[in-house]
């Protein structure tokens, strides 16, 4: 039997009935943070399993998101299917899944079935939009969710189409959301001695990052601009012309644009009538574009990063992947690691962006085979190896 973690969740048992990538996400924070995770697993895996480039035969996409898990391979079209899961969901602390609404009900466990099986139960859904509502039973990806949500609209050149951003955000976002709802419902079960469900819906997780779009358009009824890499509310904000490349300038307030424009020899701006407010600077953004450019074009962006995070002004560079993980920042804060597959190579991965200095997060378990958890996790369910080997001969669980 695989060491217990250490972590802050050590002892919490998850049972992962997610696959892709939304709810795997969710998952792997749990386990990173030490929870006992348990995924559960058709017979042909998770379809993340067989995408993305292969190293020896193995996905970097499904161990990037899959690491400090257990998997275990039920068939749960088969009634002696269910009566596995039921069994370990009885001693279970968590449920996550991420089917569509209902679905859980026609596997024979709606909400009422759950709670009398496990009263103390957690039970957490990932989904595209909810489970309530017009569009319950519509299928839901990435693409769709940055569409639906809004996030596309804003995205995007002034006079270009809205624009999808690369990374899958609203998978990302709901994993997280979906993380900190099962820590309060963990917190708040210490008080009430129940579990409780806990809903995350795509579409919802990336509408409450809208932030100040939002709220401008609560407060003037207009549908927000696509500005491209300026700042929709103040300016200057962006990316800037050096002679070796761009560095992008993040002036938030009056305070740092101030520092921004002295370090320029621009400082006369903000007192000359025609851009010393807000509204006017954003009104005259190409014509200060210009004024900024000609100025900093003549220094490399080396000179300008040097000397506007001096005077404590926002800047950086704008950097490709390899310039991210050759950045001796990201090496120093460890946000490249490696992690073995359970009997394979080991592979590169994301590190971990919560620092605890306690209970660290950590590589707890490998990335698992398919099914290579399922002995171990049905004998500490009680199950004998005779009967798993029955189990397995009938087709019901796999053993990898």
């Amino acid at each position: 039997m695989a060491e217990p973690a250490k972590g802050p969740l050590s002892g919490l048992r998850v049972i992962d009935l997610t696959r892709v990538l939304s709810g795997p996400f969710c998952t792997m924070i749990l386990g990173d943070l030490g929870a006992d995770v348990i995924k559960i697993e058709p017979p042909k895996g998770d379809p993340v399993r067989a995408q993305g480039t292969m190293t020896d035969g193995h996905s970097g996409y499904f161990a990037g998101f899959n690491r400090n898990k257990r998997s275990v391979v039920l068939d749960l079209y088969r009634d002696e299917g269910r009566a596995v899961l039921r069994r370990l969901l009885a001693d279970a602390d968590v449920l996550v899944e991420n089917f569509r609404p209902g679905t859980l009900a026609r596997l024979g466990l709606d909400e009422a079935a759950l709670k009398d099986l496990n009263p103390r139960l957690i039970v957490a859904s990932v989904n595209g939009y909810g489970s309530t509502g017009p569009y319950v039973d519509r299928p839901a990806f990435d693409f769709i969710a940055q569409a639906m949500s809004g996030f596309m609209g804003v995205n995007g050149q002034p006079d270009g189409p809205p624009m999808r951003a690369a990374p899958p955000v609203s998978d990302l976002i709901a994993g997280i959301y979906a993380a900190l709802g099962v820590l309060a419902a963990v917190i708040g079960r210490e008080k009430t001695g129940q579990g409780q469900a806990v809903e995350v819906a795509m579409v919802n997780g990336l509408l409450s990052l809208m932030a100040y779009l939002s709220s401008e358009y609560f407060a003037t009824g207009q549908v927000p601009a696509r500005t491209g890499n300026d700042h929709p509310l103040v300016y200057p904000y962006g990316l800037f012309r050096c002679a070796d490349g761009q560095i992008a300038v993040a002036n938030s307030h009056d305070q740092i644009l101030t520092r921004f424009l002295e370090t320029l020899d621009l400082g006369w701006i903000m007192s000359d009538p025609r851009y010393d407010t807000n509204p006017k600077r954003m009104a005259a953004r190409d014509e200060l574009r210009d004024l900024i450019d000609s100025r900093m074009e003549g220094r490399s962006r080396e000179y300008w990063l040097d000397v506007l995070n001096a005077a404590g002004v926002p800047c950086g560079v704008v950097q490709d992947l390899a310039q991210v993980f050759a950045d001796p920042q990201i090496a120093a804060q460890e946000m490249v690691i490696e992690a073995p597959w359970q009997d394979g190579p080991a592979l590169k991965m994301l590190g971990f962006p919560i620092k605890l200095d306690g209970t660290p997060c950590a590589v707890h378990r490998p990335v698992p085979r398919l099914g290579g958890g399922t002995g171990e996790v049905l004998a500490e369910a009680g199950y004998d190896a005779r009967t798993i080997a029955k189990l397995a001969r009938d087709g019901v669980i796999g053993l990898g």
